[in-house]
């Protein structure tokens, strides 16, 4: 047995008796009544929820989902934004053996179509602003269930829609079908842009989880009584393992909103002595318009070290990066040693990064390459594209090396600095977008002979997409750019629709077959807002 064999052995051992119930259960006995959600809603009162509680409610959801059918290993979908029903629905189908599909709340019918049949969805639990949309598209579905409330405010379920109410389905007299601590057992799904034309299902185990909060909340030096603001998407890996996961293992307290909102930052990071959050770019432009009252921050994690920020804020920027298939930071940089402007840190130590030349050997020190970065499959990496082997396969070379897709520089003192995209992926806020699924969708639309998606630099968003088309035939310029805008977002979530329409006789080529999509974008001037 080589050294690699070994110590992907040792991890798997390690993590022998440990799933979601189990880490949950250790906050459980160690501070029952501590505070392990403060939910902070746009409207009605603020509720806490203690560790005790959050696992109470945990396990009688459980066993009322398994008296309306659903059992280990069936796939359940949470269709929700950030709320306490979320995060109680989520550790609920941990207890039972369940596996979360956690869909984007910015998906539209087709997306939720797919994400349903492609799991096999038993069932769907979601808010009544998303009651219709998850009726009409999830139609395999058994049953669904809906919330009295859309994250606090008030919502209409519409009459014709079967459902069964939340608060119904929680039962404290039956039992739990016994479950063994295996740790292999499936946990989640989260659907993610690769470079097909559909999102591929990155299926996390009980490891997985376990890994996402351990890991993470070591990379941070999380405490006891640590307190973060979470208002990033609990569908995404950020807010579930980086925050959630990583405040649970640690026994902290999440104060949660239903999203961001710049205005209402300070006064609850003041309220609870708010410790840490993590962030993307755009929210430190949104709260450098705000005053800055004095605080309780310790640091924040917006992916890189922004320094530029610190006069300002007085906060220690975490550079970091990562993503859905590596749980957690693969490359991150530490508290007490920030690194360079613009880092995103050093190679974590839990995971081994080769960073790649074309030809596939090691890039020297000032050379941009391919990142590439291994770990152990159900361990500290995601276990499989769920029913994709062919993705699955082409994602690993035969050392189990994976192909991140991410373009990465390394600097003389080993720092790293993120560059771009080999993939053709694109950056909208804190969404990757792949580009062939916004082609896909214009191909089908029969208006055009090709096409090419670019992100267009945005000053807020990173970048945003537009596209270049080659009509099928001569046509209204204007009313061809509309015809095409109005597919997208009937087919797309609102973060994948074009901005814009560029009409255009002919696609330049780098060959005969590969559209030099570089040179489409040095024609897109940054867009200012």
């Amino acid at each position: 047995m080589d050294l690699k064999q070994q110590i992907d052995e040792t991890r798997l051992q390690a993590m022998e008796g440990m799933d979601i119930p189990w880490m949950l259960e250790q906050a459980v006995s160690r501070s029952p009544e501590k505070p392990c959600l403060i939910w902070e809603p746009f409207e009605g009162e603020s509720s806490t929820l203690s560790y005790r509680e959050l696992q109470t409610k945990a396990r009688q959801l459980a066993r009322g989902l398994h008296n309306l059918g659903v059992k280990e290993g069936d796939f359940v979908i949470l269709h929700m934004v950030n709320s306490p029903e979320f995060v109680v629905s989520w550790y609920a189908c941990a207890e039972l053996g369940a596996v979360v599909v956690a869909t984007n709340t910015r998906s539209v019918a087709r997306d939720l179509s797919y994400f349903s049949r492609h799991t096999e969805a038993v069932c769907a639990i979601t808010q009544p602003s998303f009651a219709n949309l998850i009726s009409d598209s999830c139609e395999d579905v058994s049953f669904l269930i809906v919330t009295d409330s859309n994250a606090g405010q008030a919502g209409v379920i519409p009459e014709h829609i079967d459902y069964i109410p939340f608060d119904e389905v929680y039962d404290s007299e039956h039992s739990l079908p016994a479950l063994s601590r295996d740790p292999q057992r499936n946990l989640s799904v989260q659907f993610t842009s690769g470079t097909t034309s559909r999102p591929k299902a990155v299926l996390w185990t009980h490891a997985n989880g376990v890994w996402a909060g351990k890991v993470s909340a070591s990379h941070m030096r999380l405490r006891f009584d640590d307190v973060t603001l979470v208002y990033m998407p609990l569908f995404h890996v950020n807010a579930q393992g980086y925050s959630m996961l990583a405040t649970h293992w640690s026994g902290g307290t999440m104060v949660l909103q239903p999203k961001f909102s710049a205005s209402r930052f300070w006064p609850l990071s003041l309220k609870y002595r708010v410790t840490w959050a993590s962030s993307i770019p755009f929210v430190l432009q949104a709260l450098s318009k705000h005053p800055v009252p004095d605080h309780s921050y310790r640091f924040w994690g917006p992916g890189g070290n922004f320094s530029e920020y610190f006069p300002q804020f007085n906060v220690p920027m975490l550079g970091w990066w990562g993503m859905t298939e590596t749980l957690t930071q693969g490359i991150v940089s530490d508290v007490h040693h920030l690194g360079p402007t613009g880092t995103i840190g050093r190679v974590a130590d839990e995971y081994e990064i080769q960073i790649r030349r074309d030809d596939g050997s090691l890039i020297s020190p000032g050379e941009d390459g391919l990142l590439f970065i291994r770990g152990v499959r159900g361990v500290s990496m995601f276990k499989e594209y769920y029913k994709n082997p062919e993705a699955t396969e082409d994602s690993f070379d035969a050392d189990g090396w994976f192909d991140t897709g991410d373009i990465i520089r390394m600097d003389t003192n080993g720092w790293l600095f993120f560059v771009n995209r080999a993939k053709d992926m694109l950056r909208v806020g804190a969404e990757n977008v792949a580009s062939s699924e916004i082609e896909s969708v214009i191909h089908l639309s029969g208006l055009v002979e090709e096409c090419a998606v670019v992100g267009q630099p945005h000053s807020m968003l990173d970048e945003v997409p537009v596209a270049f088309v080659v009509p099928l035939e001569k046509s209204d310029v204007h009313e061809l750019k509309s015809r095409i805008i109005a597919i997208c977002s009937e087919n797309l979530a609102d973060f994948k629709v074009v901005r814009d329409v560029y009409v255009v006789e002919s696609l330049p080529r780098s060959t005969i077959e590969k559209v030099a999509k570089n040179v489409l974008r040095e024609r897109l001037p940054k867009i200012e807002v």
